[in-house]
């Protein structure tokens, strides 16, 4: 007869996928109702530690872990690529955006320069230090991207917690600040992309994945270079370098470079994981770079500005569906011929 406690067990195993559910569902709930009186199962429950573990279980194997189906493979290697370009662009974009505004900064007005010192200055030691961690723990996002090449896994998750910690703050002061819904949109988007990379890390690199490998090119040229471009489509045409432009020029860039290798070489890119990887991260720029060209057009922005801004959104759009198109494609071959 089953007892209660068996069934929520089982209840909790449905978390599982059903080709690890189908090998080891019995000798599991064995394990768990080891040495418990039968009599008692109908008032205890599932230990909070006993699920949480069965919920990381299930996290490690829809991910790919060893043994897994293909899709489920295919699955976890878009996560991790998904994260690991998503940090390259956060950490890139900290980067540009700072080494920018400290030039700026070196040859700006006084009264711009006291400004800018008075968000840190004139609040007491403990305020000031606040602001200055939120305005530095971006900076962070590096240490993530290098960490988690060299395989360091523990102190890339707990930098990536740290760097999209000030992204998390802002979201929430604008929710109680009395923002527009506009602006409280664009806020709230980047800080759900912020944190959707520390949640695909976090899932993507869990204890049985490979170790992370960057495609097509070394990391720190990879950085360098993306630095490189964010940092000259901000300074060639300043007047549209808001948040976010640059990021949108740095995916365009890296979708039309993949779209042009797998055109000139389509067997050594045949590998679904990155385009679907790029087609997700550009779906999240697209969703950030719509909601600030939502902003710019409230604030009445020259024409100029807004014509840019809908051009790369546009862009971005059709980038996306040709990586969406071309990845499944490569899917589809890749199960059929399997």
């Amino acid at each position: 007869m089953t007892t209660v406690l068996e069934q929520r067990y089982r209840t909790a195993l449905r978390l599982l996928p059903s080709y690890y559910r189908s090998e080891r569902e019995e000798e599991m709930v064995e394990t768990f109702l080891h040495g418990i009186d039968e009599q008692a199962q109908d008032e205890i429950r599932p230990a909070w530690g006993e699920v949480a573990s069965i919920a990381a279980l299930a996290i490690r194997t829809r991910m790919g872990a060893a043994g897994a189906p293909a899709r489920y493979a295919v699955l976890g290697a878009v996560v991790r690529l998904f994260a690991l370009l998503s940090m390259l662009l956060h950490a890139a974009s900290a980067l540009t955006e700072r080494a920018v505004f400290l030039t700026w900064f070196n040859g700006a007005p006084a009264p711009d320069q006291e400004l800018f010192v008075s968000g840190f200055t004139g609040h007491g030691a403990a305020p000031g230090l606040y602001e200055a961690a939120l305005w530095l723990l971006p900076l962070a996002w590096t240490v993530v991207y290098l960490a988690l090449l060299r395989d360091r896994r523990r102190t890339a998750f707990v930098f990536a917690f740290l760097a999209a910690f000030p992204d998390l703050v802002a979201a929430v002061q604008n929710a109680g600040g009395g923002w527009d819904t506009v602006a409280l949109a664009h806020s709230l988007a980047t800080a759900v992309f912020s944190w959707l990379t520390v949640l695909t890390l976090c899932c993507g690199f869990h204890r049985d994945a490979p170790p992370a490998r960057l495609p097509l090119a070394s990391p720190g040229l990879a950085l360098m270079g993306t630095c490189v471009l964010m940092g000259a489509s901000m300074v060639v045409w300043p007047e549209v370098a808001v948040t976010g432009w640059a990021g949108g020029s740095a995916f365009i860039a890296a979708a039309a470079i993949w779209l042009v290798a797998r055109s000139r070489s389509p067997k050594h890119v045949a590998d679904p994981a990155l385009p679907l990887a790029l087609a997700t991260l550009g779906l999240a720029i697209l969703v950030e770079r719509t909601l600030t060209l939502a902003l710019v057009l409230q604030a009445h922005a020259p024409g100029s500005l807004n014509a840019a801004s809908t051009v790369q959104a546009a862009i971005i759009a059709l980038l996306a569906a040709a990586l969406t198109t071309t990845g499944t494609r490569s899917l589809t071959t890749r199960f059929r011929t399997g």
